[in-house]
């Protein structure tokens, strides 16, 4: 009803009725001082104001309580008065200093309000309220904070007023010229954004400074609001402009280009795509993908964000390698010597290469198993396959999976995200410039997955050979056929790998090097290798045999041969930097000048115990490294049958140790040990290099043959090496990595090794050099074991008292 735009009046000292014809106002509030004009066809509003003119031309403003709409019945014109309940309780006396007459009825009038009130006692409900009123006294206080509220009221409203734009500046000045805070707050209140109950709760505060302190809080509120918009307001105006300004430049450009005869860029490029496409050789689903998006970038402007991207789709569409091949060279022969001159050994994996290859001769088509390279690091994994893309003619391409943990690096991004690529599978083809590359794809068993997905399951269409002819990535959306291309993998273990991935992939080990192949190897391709890399002629440097094993033996512990190199090119830079000083004398490094190249041995070989100890037994280890020996060592103190691990164990390992105790205590009597030891000492297992984690159930035997050594002071032959798993009724189990044990066992001169017999096979795969200079025991239960590495004569015991054990009726080795 009341349309509020406030003008400032002084209230003057008019008298106020204590009875009063009250005027509903709906959601408008009136605050004293405040001029506010009426606009009104309502017959009720009508008789107040008709009643107030002819009396006193004081009424009653109270703004009406929020209630839900109802909808007026059709045919009833005058709205329904309200009743006192409707009604605020506080409200503002307003003077009428103005009534004019329209002539369509309705009356229009200037509304001044003067002092708050309090709505009383009804005296009249019909034709309309009235009531009874208590007038509010407006407090008169001048506080030294109250006077620093209304200036920052002020202050604020000053900027309110510069950044909306229905307020006239005027405004600012008139607040300006108030002196009265509470006039001040009165004043500044009608002009911000406030719902009804906010404005209600102005009008009902009377002490001044929580007045102030609210009006504040909501401006506030409001400068933060028109602040934004305004930020909001200017970024948009300034893109506007730009566009607009680029616009007509590029207008001005095209103008521009046609008066000098030049062609259209744009048209340019579409045509370059349009050759492109007809000699790329698209499919049928990715030939009509690609027009689409050229028919769209033909009729997009160069300006919209959109064209860069869809460009760059077209582009790696037209890009692909979609018909182009390379023609394989399925040579048996020639590929049999490519493999035999670019590695040393690895006969097993060269014959299963040579029959992959003869199988896709005879096939007339590559497709079958993908073969994964199994082995430690340094072994030639990553060259084989090299060296298989050389024999095949093809191309080659490496991706490490090391660490990849989301899933779009290998299906691409969709292409909705913002520099979204096609996933490493299809990047690598391009990269290739062919569809049918030797593709590997290194370290899969490194592979992560986190909450952006599980890359290893993606792979699991690209390594499917039934599936892979028409591979989705995620950038591209049109499949891709990955048949053609032969794809390998490499790992250092094959038990990270997920199961269904493992079971798309057939598994080649290749094992460490023995040290006499370590020799042919650096002799073959190192040390000439090194040579080329720091500009060495073969004349300058020579190595002789002793020189390399003293750094294969005494500088380097490991399967492959990555170290063993580096420390060849450490003494060809040594060397270079000699000649390079006007040093030319040509060197030979025998193996006395090695460690005044390498400076002094880092590493003691390997080796058994000097002398037959008790309680120590040698156990040989596999690791990703290669093999290792184990010295495990068991020790007995006062106690009460405690088991005492220690050695950085890990749970199977500390699972094998108490079952190795358990099967000494079950065995005790037959072994000729004391039946109560148990309860009278504490056994102490202990395997050196402590910061060292240890696993695996491996050295099960040798734990039990070192405790039944310990108890019956019987030593152990200081030449046996053992392995094996061992149960709780002494049972032997296989275990693996026999290659690498043997070759540990070989280095650090063990003659005689006891083996699970269900490992017999797994010596095929030893070199047959050691086979030869070692002596293998099989054996299937832990007795077995005791009786071949356990001296007859026990050592008398020194230390402690543990009674004479029993001799046990063993032959002796």
């Amino acid at each position: 009803m009341l349309n509020q735009e406030p003008l400032i009046a002084t209230p003057r000292d008019i008298p106020i009725p204590a009875e009063l014809p009250i005027l509903p106002s709906g959601d408008a509030v009136l605050y004293p001082s405040i001029v506010v004009p009426l606009a009104t066809a309502d017959a009720g509003a009508i008789r107040i104001i008709d009643e107030a003119m002819a009396r006193e031309k004081i009424v009653g403003v109270f703004a009406e309580r929020p209630v839900e709409e109802q909808e007026q019945p059709q045919g009833e014109q005058e709205r329904r008065p309200a009743t006192p309940e409707e009604l605020y309780e506080v409200g503002c006396a307003a003077v009428i200093a103005r009534m004019v007459r329209m002539p369509d009825g309705s009356v229009r009038a200037l509304l001044q309000g003067l002092r708050r009130v309090r709505l009383g006692k009804v005296t009249q409900q019909e034709p309309f309220l009235r009531a009874r009123v208590e007038v509010i006294p407006e407090p008169k206080e001048r506080t030294t904070e109250i006077e620093a509220l209304s200036r920052r009221v002020l202050d604020q409203f000053q900027k309110i007023v510069a950044l909306a734009p229905n307020l006239p500046q005027e405004l600012a000045i008139a607040a300006l010229n108030l002196g009265d805070p509470g006039a001040v707050a009165d004043f500044v209140a009608p002009h911000i954004n406030l719902s009804l109950p906010e404005r209600q709760e102005v009008l009902e505060t009377i002490a001044l400074g929580e007045r102030l302190h609210k009006v504040a809080a909501f401006m506030e509120r409001e400068l933060e609001i028109l602040e934004i918009g305004s930020k909001i307001q200017g970024q948009i105006k300034e893109q506007a402009s730009k566009a607009e300004r680029e616009y007509y430049l590029r207008q001005q450009l095209k103008a521009i280009q046609k008066e000098l005869g030049e062609a259209d860029q744009q048209t340019t490029e579409i045509n370059e795509l349009r050759a492109r496409l007809e000699k790329a050789g698209l499919p049928e689903e990715a030939r009509k993908q690609a027009e689409r998006e050229l028919e769209r970038l033909a009729t997009m402007n160069p300006a919209a964000a959109d064209y860069s991207m869809t460009r760059t789709y077209v582009d790696w569409l037209l890009g692909l390698p979609w018909s182009v091949s390379t023609t394989d060279s399925l040579d048996i022969p020639q590929a049999a010597a490519v493999l035999d001159e670019d590695h040393y050994g690895l006969e097993k994996v060269k014959d299963r290469i040579l029959e992959f290859l003869a199988i896709a001769k005879l096939k007339g088509e590559m497709k079958g198993t993908i073969l994964c390279f199994i082995g430690p690091p340094g072994v030639g994994k990553t060259s084989m396959g090299q060296s298989i893309a050389r024999a095949l003619g093809r191309k080659f391409v490496r991706m490490s999976l090391g660490g990849v943990r989301d899933e779009a690096e290998i299906r691409g991004h969709r292409r909705t995200y913002i520099g979204a690529l096609p996933g490493s599978i299809i990047q690598g083809l391009r990269r290739a410039e062919s569809n049918n590359p030797v593709f590997m794809l290194d370290e899969i068993d490194k592979l992560g997955a986190d909450f952006r997905g599980d890359p290893s399951a993606a792979l699991l269409e690209v390594l499917d050979p039934e599936q892979n002819h028409a591979f989705s990535d995620h950038y591209l959306e049109v499949p891709f056929d990955l048949s053609h291309v032969l794809f390998i993998t490499t790992a250092n273990v094959l038990d990270t790998i997920p199961p269904p991935l493992r079971d798309r992939m057939e598994a080649l080990e290749l094992p460490g090097y023995t040290s006499e192949e370590k020799l042919h190897i650096a002799t073959r391709y190192l040390v000439p290798r090194q040579l080329s890399a720091s500009g060495l002629a073969p004349a300058q440097l020579t190595f002789t045999p002793e020189a390399l094993l003293e750094i294969i033996e005494r500088y380097t512990r490991e399967a492959g041969v990555r170290n063993l190199e580096r420390e060849i090119g450490t003494i060809c830079r040594k060397v270079g930097r000699r000649q390079a000083e006007g040093d030319t004398a040509s060197v030979a490094v025998d193996a006395g000048q090695v460690a005044e190249y390498l400076g002094r041995e880092r590493l003691r070989p390997e080796a058994a115990e000097e002398r037959d100890e008790v309680g120590v037994v040698t156990g040989l280890a596999w690791t990703p490294a290669g093999g290792e020996i184990l010295h495990i060592e068991v020790a007995l103190v006062p106690g009460k049958g405690n088991l005492i691990l220690t050695g950085q164990l890990g749970d199977v390992m500390k699972e094998s140790a108490t079952a190795a105790f358990t099967y000494a205590r079950s065995r005790a009597r037959s072994l000729g040990l004391p039946e109560d030891f148990y309860s009278k000492l504490d056994v102490h297992i202990h395997i050196p290099a402590g910061a060292i984690p240890k696993d695996g159930p491996s050295a099960g035997v040798a734990m039990a043959v070192a405790l039944v050594s310990a108890l019956a002071r019987r030593p152990v032959a200081k030449d046996v090496g053992m392995t094996g798993e061992i149960t709780l009724r002494g049972k032997v189990l296989p275990v693996g990595g026999i290659k690498e044990k043997m070759l540990a066992a070989h280095r650090a001169g063990l003659k005689r090794i006891l083996l699970p017999a269900e490992n017999e096979p797994s010596l095929e795969d030893v070199p047959a050099q050691v086979r030869k200079e070692m002596q293998f025991v099989f054996i299937s239960h832990a007795d077995e074991a005791v009786r071949e590495a356990l001296r007859a004569e026990p050592v008398p015991e020194t230390a402690l008292d543990l009674g004479q054990p029993a001799a046990v009726s063993v032959p002796q080795r």
